[in-house]
């Protein structure tokens, strides 16, 4: 039974690994003859004053072995630091002095079996075996600030578990109102209210220069450009109000399905612009080619698919069947996009490579083929830190500060936005690659250098 708790515990890690910091929304799950050993809730960082309120109703259990002990299944918060401690206990062994402490604890048999309720690491709330006629209402405070994991542990053999349960996590502020949202996000719709008022401003400058200043001069990249400051805009200010509203009631009130909507929307118009950056479409070329098109209906049947999926997944949350592996299709989904988007960065540098050696413009072509060599390497950067560096920073943060990873994640993508807008803003022929005869010459020197070293 050792080796099974310790199977348990390591999946326990995974799940909780895998689970980014919870909304802290009240939710309502129903469960009908679930098999499985373990299931992931919550996970919430808690101030001094935080508390756990867990509602189950028609709670029953089926069993093909034999009649399942009702301590053996229920309700524990687990933080991240103790689930290090319980995976080493469970693989050495519990010594004689905590085996005698656990066998002398209010579940002997459950200590026994190696249950993970028995565990001292883990913070046992209530088992099926403190139910009246398979309901239960009670709260739990958090006195101990941490950030916990709430699971459902199920250590009987062959039993099918039926349950509707009803999970409330949240800090109580000084007047007595509670805050749904974890320590670490208290900053969070600050941070989201910020940017939607940049993007705001963002969208005034660029609209007065695509639309009066520089009209003649813009193309349809830079009216698609447009949208997609107007899909970040309401993006960010659909989330600032989604979270604001959990903040102080536990429910979104519906924001989440703007929320979601306009992360599709932004999602989406992002990949096709960079892909028709990069291919200098309408702005260099007039119509794209076989295989960029190509790019475009792979890359946006996924991006749609994949932000179904998200909003699914948001919505039901980690004990959701399936979860990790959902998780798992969607990080190679938006893998698979982010390299999608970069074939065409790389043909527009190879065409203009080739195109220089021929048509006599050395200059013009140098200019171009500088500009998207500069693209592609802001675009790798630019995905490299939103996809690993704000994923690491909400790894190894303190739950205190798990906000900075949202605040890191838009301020690069602010920072991507300025550079791509900047460079390719509506602007005469002249202005975007006009040289004079000294540099048309030393250009053409440039360009024999670098196809000498190829």
């Amino acid at each position: 039974m050792a080796v099974v708790a310790a199977r348990l515990l390591l999946l326990l890690a995974v799940a909780g690994a895998l689970a980014l910091p919870a909304a802290g929304e009240i939710k309502t799950e129903s469960f009908r003859e679930d098999p499985r050993p373990s299931i992931m809730f919550e996970k919430f960082g808690f101030s001094q004053s935080g508390a756990v309120r867990i509602v189950v109703s028609g709670a029953a259990v089926s069993s093909s072995f034999a009649r399942a002990d009702p301590k053996k299944l229920g309700f524990f918060l687990l933080s991240d630091e103790s689930l290090v401690h319980a995976i080493y206990e469970s693989q050495e062994g519990p010594t004689p002095e905590k085996r005698a402490a656990a066998a002398g604890g209010d579940d002997p048999d459950a200590a026994a079996s190696g249950c993970v309720l028995s565990s001292p690491y883990v913070k046992k709330l209530f088992t099926f075996h403190d139910m009246e006629g398979g309901h239960y209402n009670k709260s739990f405070p958090v006195t101990h600030p941490d950030e916990y994991t709430l699971f459902f542990a199920n250590c009987a053999p062959q039993s099918l578990v039926t349950m509707r349960v009803r999970t409330e996590m949240y800090n109580v502020n000084a007047d007595g109102s509670k805050d749904y949202l974890p320590v670490g996000q208290a900053p969070v719709p600050a941070i989201y209210g910020f940017f939607a008022f940049c993007y705001a401003a963002f969208l005034a400058s660029w609209g007065y220069l695509t639309l009066s200043r520089d009209r003649i001069s813009a193309h349809q990249i830079h009216h698609l450009m447009s949208g997609l400051l107007v899909a970040r805009l309401l993006y960010c200010l659909s989330a600032a109000e989604d979270q604001h509203y959990i903040r102080v009631t536990g429910t979104p009130h519906g924001w989440d399905v703007a929320f979601y909507l306009f992360q599709l929307v932004k999602g989406v118009i992002l990949f096709a612009v960079i892909a028709l950056v990069g291919t200098g479409w309408s702005f260099l070329k007039p119509v794209l080619q076989d295989r960029e098109k190509k790019v475009l209906m792979a890359v946006i049947p996924l991006q749609v698919t994949a932000n179904i999926a998200a909003a699914v997944i948001g919505e039901t949350g980690p004990f959701l069947q399936g979860w990790v592996t959902w998780n798992q299709i969607l990080l190679f989904v938006d893998v698979a996009c982010c390299c999608a988007v970069l074939f065409p960065v790389v043909w527009s540098i190879r065409s203009l490579r080739e195109t220089s050696k021929t048509d006599g413009k050395a200059a013009r072509n140098l200019s171009k083929l500088t500009l998207f060599r500069q693209f592609y390497v802001v675009v790798i950067g630019y995905l490299y830190f939103t996809r690993i560096v704000v994923y690491a920073l909400k790894t190894i943060a303190s739950y205190k500060y798990r906000w900075v990873s949202i605040l890191a994640e838009e301020v690069a993508t602010m920072a991507f936005y300025l550079f791509m807008f900047y460079t390719f803003r509506p602007a005469e022929e002249s202005k975007y690659f006009s040289l004079d005869d000294d540099e048309e010459e030393a250009a053409e020197m440039v360009l024999r250098v670098e196809e000498f070293e190829l």
